[in-house]
């Protein structure tokens, strides 16, 4: 029960109450001299030591120990007279075992101030707030030597307000470095102190790649490929949005609602005012629309229908939706009452309102949920492998819509092909931006631009294996620390907790 104390002499254990007393002393073993190093074992006096130790039976342990003052036999020694201290057991000034503030600073680091206190509270530590991000504090930092492929990423320390720059190892994900700001010049200088880096993963920021131009000319940079992918994703949103006058007609037939009447409405104002050469700043203005807004309506060649998929949840109903249908489509006025007792015969176990609720938001009916652009714009972004029947025959009636998005689902597919890096995929994505501009598809002319920017690092992310994965992964692991300090520590605890292995 008491294997930690076996430096100790134990001479009694005895029930104090609310806590359990040990009373203990040193062994008479000489000490060397902390000054000089020289052994002595005589004694010049006693002190007495409280201290205390990991809780037993839910109950605190408290030690009370006996420690020798010894006399130093050097007699040129600064220090005549010094105390005997227990090694891996007692620290010099420390009234808490060395294994109890182990257990501590390991509540801590998991959950930080308050709630470290209230969990070390329960366990029968009971400490401060403050004592425990002491602890925290005095958990040393792994020394490590300076990777040689790291990955940079900002994180929000005040959504739209602050930001901060984390640096990782690329390869092992292992945190390096946490600089207080996203400024170039903070990376720059953080880089040219740490030479050895050859390989720099970070995503399309222009901050980023100047400070690594600037402080590593010769470092290779590489394009995150997922940032390159949801750039995709965001541009190919718009081309389904814009070209939803022509694949919307696949949508099964219902009376428009208030939006989608507005939505015409609007439609033929701008093209009204565009007809008689009125520019689109003018009409953003004369109709009180945003001037965004004015050039989404600008590019539909018909006005967009913009249906909204209701979301419903899975009920009983469901599995006999296939019966409701036929039925009601041989006898538009079968009563509810029997297809309620024709379903229950089925096996149907739900009650008459819910069958009633079903039918009446027409769940029975039509072959397939109103498609939306979000919706269109995810099945040409989704595998074909991972799309069900019903779904790969909706994407060849979107992508047989109009030439424009056939072309964008080729496009989609191709560009796909490229994410898994392989030599020779800078040569494909120069035939890719080719074929892109060679369509009529604004948005995706629009991602070659800023992909012939940084064309450089872009051909190193579709050629090279190294990613910024790891790095988002820490990011994530920084919000939970975040959310657990609710914004009330410094920036030197926070960085302290990050850099914790």
């Amino acid at each position: 029960m008491f294997s930690g104390l076996s430096a100790l002499v134990v001479e009694d254990v005895t029930d104090g109450g609310e806590a359990v007393v040990v009373t203990a002393r040193t062994r008479e073993d000489a000490v060397p001299c902390p000054v000089c190093g020289t052994s002595s074992a005589k004694v010049h006096g006693y002190h007495r030591r409280t201290v205390a130790d990991v809780p037993v039976d839910g109950r605190p342990v408290v030690v009370r120990l006996r420690v020798r003052r010894l006399v130093c036999p050097v007699l040129a020694c600064r220090r005549q007279t010094f105390r005997e201290q227990i090694a891996g057991l007692l620290e010099r000034h420390q009234r808490r075992t060395v294994r109890l503030a182990w257990q501590i600073s390991q509540v801590a680091r998991e959950l930080c101030g308050r709630a470290a206190a209230r969990l070390a509270g329960l366990l029968a530590v009971p400490v401060s707030r403050s004592t425990a991000l002491r602890h925290l504090r005095r958990l040393p930092l792994p020394p490590h030597a300076v990777p040689r492929v790291i990955g940079v990423d900002d994180f929000a320390l005040r959504r739209r307000h602050r930001y901060a720059t984390i640096i990782t190892d690329a390869e092992t994900g292992r945190r390096v470095a946490v600089l207080p700001d996203r400024e170039a010049a903070t990376l720059e200088s953080w880089l040219r102190e740490h030479p050895g880096v050859e390989v720099v993963c970070r995503d399309g920021s222009a901050t980023y790649a100047e400070a690594v131009r600037r402080a590593l000319p010769d470092a290779v940079q590489v394009s995150d490929r997922w940032h390159l992918w949801r750039n995709l994703c965001d541009k190919v949103l718009l081309e389904g949005r814009a070209h939803a006058g022509c694949w919307a007609t696949i949508n099964p037939p219902r009376p428009g609602g208030v939006h989608e009447q507005n939505t015409r409405e609007r439609w033929n104002k701008v093209h009204g005012l565009l007809k008689q050469g009125v520019g689109l700043l003018a009409c953003s203005r004369r109709l009180g629309l945003a001037l965004n807004t004015v050039k989404r309506y600008a590019r539909m060649p018909e006005p967009q229908a913009l249906r909204i998929v209701p979301t419903y949840r899975s009920t009983l109903v469901d599995p006999y939706r296939d019966h409701l249908r036929a039925r009601r489509a041989a006898d538009p006025a079968a009563p509810v009452t029997h297809l309620l007792r024709e379903i229950r015969e089925l096996g149907y176990s739900g009650s008459a309102n819910l069958l009633v609720r079903y039918l009446n938001q027409g769940r029975a009916e039509g072959d397939r949920p109103v498609t939306t652009s979000r919706h269109a714009s995810r099945l040409l972004l989704t595998n074909p492998d991972d799309l069900r029947p019903k779904e790969t025959a909706l994407l060849e009636e979107i992508a047989a819509a109009c030439p424009e998005m056939t072309a964008l689902a080729d496009l989609v597919r191709s560009f796909a092909a490229l994410l898994k890096p392989v030599a020779g995929n800078d040569a494909k994505l120069t035939e890719w931006i080719a074929a892109a501009r060679a369509v009529d598809l604004p948005h995706l002319r629009s991602l070659t631009n800023g992909l012939e920017i940084d064309r450089a690092a872009v051909d190193a992310g579709l050629t090279l294996p190294y990613h910024n994965g790891r790095t988002e992964g820490v990011n994530t692991r920084t919000k939970r620390i975040m959310r657990q300090m609710h914004g009330r520590a410094s920036f030197g605890l926070l960085r302290h907790r990050i850099l914790l292995p």
